[in-house]
């Protein structure tokens, strides 16, 4: 039986897919062009989803080990992430409905914490020349400021264990990965259907109302 947190975690990343393909469809569809060969460009555009696939495992695996020790010594600690993973959701849900920019200053911080220094080291994959520094770009991009894939991590924090936390992003990462698929192999039609406003809608409402039940949840909890 498939366990309903990897599930949602699948289903997050699906309706979050059309922020991915703004995000990284420039470096996605670039793989066309590094690549004569229409052969070795599928190869790589795998290549680099299962870098970005890796990199958001090893995140999630981070701070779900971190949380969890947290989390152990302190029940208050534990509800307060119950509290944001929640909070998260629903900005996620407002975000893919493109009703607020609700994720925009995630990815600004992220820019200044992280990014400014994970780019530099863009020089050693590239030119892309080599199957291996494609697995190496997507590794590299998986840390791109995203404000999806932070509001993910928020919620990968309350998994409970490092190789949950993992599992969890994997999940998200393969939600993602039909839309970053079929761009980075020009058959663009599901970038087309997930950005439809209808789609959106449905799928922004589903992760709010379910955001709002993660949020009735640790209310209750925290008044026992």
């Amino acid at each position: 039986m498939i366990d309903p947190l990897l599930l949602s975690a699948f289903f997050m990343g699906l309706a979050g897919s059309g922020h991915c393909v703004a995000m990284c469809g420039g470096v996605a569809s670039s793989l066309q062009l590094a690549v004569k060969n229409k052969q070795d460009a599928r190869s790589y555009t795998l290549l680099y989803n299962l870098g970005r696939l890796l990199s958001y495992s090893l995140a999630g695996a981070l701070v779900a080990g971190i949380s969890a020790t947290f989390a152990s010594q302190s029940i208050l600690i534990s509800q307060i992430l119950a509290f944001i993973s929640a909070f998260f959701m629903i900005l996620v849900g407002l975000y893919v409905m493109r009703v607020m920019a609700t994720l925009n200053w995630l990815e600004s911080i992220g820019k200044i914490a992280i990014w400014q220094f994970v780019v530099k080291l863009n020089r050693y994959v590239m030119p892309l020349d080599s199957k291996l520094k494609a697995l190496g770009y997507g590794a590299l991009w998986g840390w791109l400021p995203c404000g999806l894939v932070y509001s993910a991590l928020t919620w990968a924090i309350t998994t409970g264990t490092a190789a949950k936390g993992a599992a969890f992003m994997a999940c998200f990462a393969l939600g993602t990965a039909p839309a970053m698929l079929a761009l980075g192999l020009t058959t663009q039609s599901i970038t087309k259907w997930l950005n439809n406003q209808v789609v959106r809608l449905v799928m922004g409402n589903f992760l709010v109302f379910y955001g709002l039940y993660l949020l009735t949840i640790a209310v209750r909890n925290s008044l026992h």
